[in-house]
């Protein structure tokens, strides 16, 4: 009889477990694949590197202690990356998907083809970055998250994620400044 009761506690404590888990971290779930998308710069490969974050941090979600779910999944996120970069080193492929844009039809063919030149100049400069600049920037300019969020998942302080930041938008700027040369040149 003793048993029973255990498994029926056992039972309503991993629903429970579930329920704030689901509430607490599956909401980020996109978050956690923009990151794993542009620090692997491959669709599928971000595909199971969320997944893989995804278990890891159902695994261990009796450690978090509330909080901010989305710093704690961008974190494992972050770790698992790293982990998956350092066993599967190997070719990147381009980018597929479209950044949004911003007008919507006004444009004639000129400024639409001028845009796409523009988007695709900037995916590679950021991916032309070095992955702690590239994370740093994701991190900041298309997750906005702030730079105490940022250190927390970098697991850097606080002076490290505005001196990666720094860097990567000069490197940005820098890349940007002798594409538009290059493309006017020619």
């Amino acid at each position: 009889m003793l048993g029973l009761v255990e498994q029926e506690r056992a039972s309503v404590q991993q629903q429970s477990k579930l329920a704030r888990f689901e509430l607490s971290v599956v909401p980020h779930m996109g978050a956690a694949y923009n990151l794993a998308r542009w620090l692997t710069r491959n669709d599928h490969d971000a595909e199971d590197v969320v997944q893989e974050a995804h278990l890891r941090a159902y695994r261990f979600f009796d450690g978090f202690h509330g909080g901010d779910g989305r710093t704690w999944l961008l974190a494992i996120v972050r770790n698992t990356c790293y982990t998956w970069l350092q066993q599967n080193r190997k070719p990147t492929l381009e980018l597929e998907e479209e950044i949004p844009e911003l007008d919507s039809g006004r444009s004639n063919p000129e400024a639409l083809l001028l845009r796409s030149v523009d988007s695709e100049m900037l995916r590679q400069a950021l991916d032309d970055l070095p992955v702690e600049f590239r994370e740093a920037i994701v991190l900041r300019e298309l997750e906005g998250l702030s730079y105490k969020e940022i250190g927390a998942i970098a697991g850097v302080p606080l002076g490290t994620v505005m001196s990666r930041l720094a860097r990567a938008r000069s490197r940005l700027q820098k890349a940007l400044r002798g594409n538009a040369r290059q493309g006017g040149a020619t």
